[in-house]
């Protein structure tokens, strides 16, 4: 199939890099003419596990190929995926203004049936503006010229970090097609065969209509936000009360109705996802006159857990941390991903410089992402009081404390004799609960955690 991918940002490359892989012929269309010579030389605009492979073996193979021609991208592909980014708003909605001017584009440009395919995380009813605009668009083409179309809503469930085993093999593919028109019918029969050979043993295919399918996005993100500030909540209980929230965990997540998934304590969520569609849940819930507690809550723990190490610090060295040096591993809000938007990593390093303290930092990916956002927008009169770091253990030498703030894998295991000869105290803050405190008291580590 002939396809084009509007926006080459997390979801349109992993979208793209996989359906070019499935055999496709894909075009993916950005206006940064920077970011698309780059990928067209095989050079990321981001870290995504395995994604660089695919992009490399793809464009080699003549089936994917990055523009910033608008017409030869709308005359490519018979879908049009739409996978721009739709940032949060000073109110908290998201701004779908990015959406709207793409549909208006394909309108311009299109010449025969597309169907238009809304990949974006968008609010409900998005999908009927995107229709809208682009009627009223044709309606005003110079040339008359009036092709048929479809509007699809079809929802991504990527995990940064695992985004291409996600895609390859999804646990649910979510379409949403108002089925009322023959170009209805006619885009649900393009959409089966796109998804086919991911359903060859299990038809993963849900189908519903158009807002149904904008909504659950919302919904799913919703319910895993709220499990992840349960059990952040419950952990704050469980440490004041002695008790360990890690067998808590596996006591709850046994039972079939409940799950392990999601249910790890730790610094707060982060990233776009989960803290942009809460709030966007928040704004539509209000513009509709409906009281969202749940979602109001779930938040507020959030932003609170974000706080939580360095609460730990205050109780342990009184507020006033002049002169404190502190060793952080991990800036990403999680791992494998080099993203660091809303991570508590750097809200963190804001709250201990603004307190007087310097920290040394290491994370295996997201120190350029994280030099950039700390130097232009939350530190940039005090980022001389942070040093970054090449390794994990060139951070530690002289530090008060060791402060693990995002999962990797490469700090699981760490030698941690030379850890407590390098520090000049031996204290860590867990924030992700990676070691058992009683192995590290055997080691003669002063080890705090969460809800342990």
């Amino acid at each position: 199939m002939k396809i084009t991918v509007i926006g080459a940002g997390y979801v349109g490359l992993v979208t793209a890099a996989c359906l070019a892989d499935m055999g496709n012929n894909v075009v993916v269309l950005d206006t940064d003419d920077v970011k698309v010579q780059k990928l067209n030389h095989k050079v990321m605009p981001l870290y995504e596990p395995g994604l660089e492979a695919i992009i490399s073996r793809n464009l080699a193979a003549d089936r994917l190929a990055f523009t910033t021609d608008i017409e030869l991208s709308v005359h490519h592909g018979e879908l049009q995926i739409i996978a721009v980014q739709t940032p949060q708003n000073p109110d908290g909605s998201a701004d779908i203004s990015s959406v709207l001017q793409v549909a208006r584009a394909i309108a311009e440009y299109m010449t025969e049936f597309k169907v238009v395919v809304v990949k974006s995380t968008v609010p409900v009813g998005t999908c009927d503006q995107v229709q809208a605009h682009i009627q009223n668009s044709l309606c005003y083409r110079s040339d008359g010229v009036s092709p048929d179309y479809a509007v699809i809503s079809n929802p991504e469930f990527l995990k940064e970090g695992a985004g291409i085993e996600d895609f390859m093999r999804p646990d649910r593919i979510v379409i949403g097609c108002a089925g009322k028109t023959q170009a209805d019918h006619d885009a649900r029969d393009i959409m089966t065969r796109l998804y086919a050979p991911f359903n060859r043993n299990v038809d993963r295919t849900h189908w519903m209509d158009v807002r149904s399918a904008e909504f659950t996005k919302y919904a799913a993100n919703a319910m895993l936000a709220t499990r992840i500030s349960f059990m952040n909540e419950m952990a704050n209980l469980a440490e004041s009360l002695g008790v360990d929230i890690e067998t808590v965990r596996r006591g709850i997540g046994a039972d079939p109705r409940i799950g392990p998934s999601f249910l790890y304590p730790g610094t707060g969520y982060g990233g776009t996802c989960l803290p942009k569609d809460v709030s966007a849940l928040l704004h539509q819930g209000f513009e509709q006159n409906v009281e969202m507690q749940l979602m109001r809550a779930v938040h507020a723990v959030n932003q609170e857990q974000k706080r939580v190490i360095v609460t730990k610090l205050e109780r342990e060295y009184g507020f006033g941390l002049t002169s404190k040096h502190f060793a952080i591993w991990g800036l990403a809000f999680k791992s494998n991903t080099d993203d660091v938007r809303n991570s508590p990593a750097l809200l963190l390093i804001h709250d201990l410089v603004n307190q007087g303290a310097t920290v040394s930092v290491y994370d295996p990916q997201a120190t350029e992402n994280a030099k950039a956002v700390l130097r232009e927008r939350i530190l940039p009169s005090r980022f001389d009081q942070i040093k970054f770091n090449d390794n994990a253990m060139a951070a530690i030498p002289n530090a008060d404390a060791l402060i693990i703030m995002t999962e990797w894998l490469e700090f699981r295991s760490p030698n941690f004799q030379a850890v407590k000869a390098l520090l000049k105290t031996p204290k860590i803050f867990d924030g992700r609960n990676l070691f058992e405190p009683h192995d590290m008291k055997l080691l003669g580590f002063d080890y705090r955690s969460i809800g342990r």
